[in-house]
């Protein structure tokens, strides 16, 4: 028996070895077309805006292509085991969004305001830095265990992040929203941080208070909640999420860290209550900022009264639709196929048409079968980050995965619903596709460290070492 099981075992992790090169070759292929997807793009745009292949298309194919290649190397020699389709997929989104900003810094218009110009130069250099944040982390997060010890250090380094846009000095107002701080003449969007420092706080505060929260201890108006003292921490992320509306007039940010806190909650105690007590909890803050805050109230007032917003702003009173109209109109000139790379006006959004708004450009151009193919992508990698948590062999691991995929399907969401007239307008970015350092950069940290738990919960468990005893008794057993 004892050498049957020695045999099985050597059998899974021989499969187990030969996997590994196999993920990766699958990888590098797709990585591939990853690549060669965006590069075509950019050839078609310069087709369309100048009728010549752009000067700068073999830099651009060879720059994004030894990005995607160092990131390849990395995950095949630190993280072999990982789920082969994130590191692809990440790279064909960012590729796509380095096309559409270098599209929309042809723009006369935008060049003419001082919103376009060098914005994809900028951003393939963010990218740069986003893929050695990702190095780093594969390289130095050997295990994702280890920030587990962090739990309450992360809490802290979480708050501090939040707070930094309303230090004197430092923060910015940009639009209306106080969510940007100064530093050396860089802007920079702690938030964007602070999501991924927050998910490592929720699960590793999650893991060990799961039962306690699982088990209700009273019934109030249906809902079944737990002791007061074990409720008192998601009051105050409650709180928390309502202050920062309040003080930094950040809509999206708020929703963004609450919704992640109440999906980690809800995979952690398995009750529905959770989620109907969160939503409850968000839409009463929602309602009551938005009544006397008066950025929050313009931008509910131009979501539910777009036109009207719009004709206001025509005759000279402060209005906040103006954008969303010109979105609105562009996804509508797009129709179903688009007008193709190029060939759209959505210059005419202005401000923010290459970050917050820059998913109307797609709509425009690649009209309703291009806006599904990128929302397919986004959903691919969620998708993946969700099995990377059902493979996780421990807790923590599984709630940090989900942590991060749930906060990034969020923010999908909150900014693909804003721009298309679903729900109010955040001011977030499109992850990998809009214009900002502080979005590409976080957003390629979070996929390393999904890919850091993808890898730890694909690799084979080791072979159990020998039992002597075992074997002799079964030697001389007649």
């Amino acid at each position: 028996m004892s050498s049957s099981t020695n045999t099985t075992t050597h059998h899974t992790s021989t499969i187990g070895s030969i996997g590994a090169p196999s993920r990766r070759n699958t990888e590098l292929a797709l990585l591939v077309f990853a690549v060669a997807i965006p590069v075509f793009a950019y050839a078609n745009v310069g087709l369309a805006i100048n009728g010549s292949v752009p000067a700068g298309l073999l830099s651009y194919g060879l720059g994004l292509g030894l990005l995607a290649g160092v990131g390849h190397l990395v995950v095949r020699k630190f993280a072999p085991y990982a789920d082969p389709l994130l590191l692809p997929l990440a790279t064909l989104l960012n590729g796509l969004g380095l096309v559409v900003i270098w599209r929309l810094d042809q723009s006369k218009l935008l060049q003419s305001i001082h919103v376009a110009g060098g914005k994809a130069t900028n951003q393939l250099l963010y990218t740069a830095m986003g893929i050695a944040l990702f190095v780093m982390v594969l390289v130095f997060l050997k295990d994702h265990r280890t920030l587990q010890r962090y739990t309450y250090i992360s809490m802290v380094a979480a708050l501090f992040l939040l707070l930094l846009p309303l230090v004197p000095g430092l923060g910015l107002n940009v639009y209306g929203a106080k969510i940007w701080i100064s530093v050396g003449g860089f802007t920079i969007q702690p938030g964007e941080f602070a999501k991924i420092v927050l998910a490592v706080f929720f699960a590793g505060y999650l893991m060990v208070k799961r039962d306690a929260l699982a088990l209700a201890s009273r019934r109030f108006m249906g809902l079944y909640l737990p002791r007061g003292r074990d409720l008192g921490p998601i009051l105050v992320v409650w709180a928390i999420s309502i202050l920062i509306l309040v003080f930094e007039t950040d809509l999206g940010t708020s929703l963004l860290f609450f919704g992640m806190f109440v999906i980690m909650l809800y995979v952690a105690t398995e009750r529905t209550s959770w989620i109907v007590f969160g939503l409850l909890m968000s839409a009463a803050g929602a309602v009551g900022v938005a009544s006397f805050e008066p950025h929050v109230n313009m931008r509910v007032q131009a979501w539910l009264d777009p036109m009207g917003e719009y004709a206001l702003s025509r005759k000279g009173v402060a209005g906040h639709s103006e954008q969303a109209m010109q979105a609105l109109w562009a996804f509508g000139s797009g129709g179903t196929l688009g007008t193709g790379l190029g060939q759209g006006h959505s210059e005419l959004i202005r401000f923010a048409a290459n970050s917050d708004f820059i998913l109307a450009t797609f709509g425009e151009e690649l009209g309703l079968a291009g806006i599904m193919a990128i929302l397919l992508i986004y959903g691919l990698i969620v998708e993946r980050g969700v099995r990377t948590a059902l493979a996780a062999r421990d807790p923590f691991g599984k709630l940090l995965a989900v942590g991060l995929s749930g906060a990034f399907a969020l923010q999908v969401f909150v900014v693909a619903g804003g721009v298309m007239g679903l729900i109010p307008l955040t001011g977030m970015t499109m992850p990998f596709l809009a214009y900002g350092g502080s979005s590409v950069i976080a957003n390629w940290a979070l996929i390393g460290i999904l890919i850091r738990i993808s890898d730890t919960a694909r690799r084979p468990a080791p072979s159990p070492a020998p039992n002597p005893d075992a074997e002799m008794t079964q030697v001389v057993r007649p």
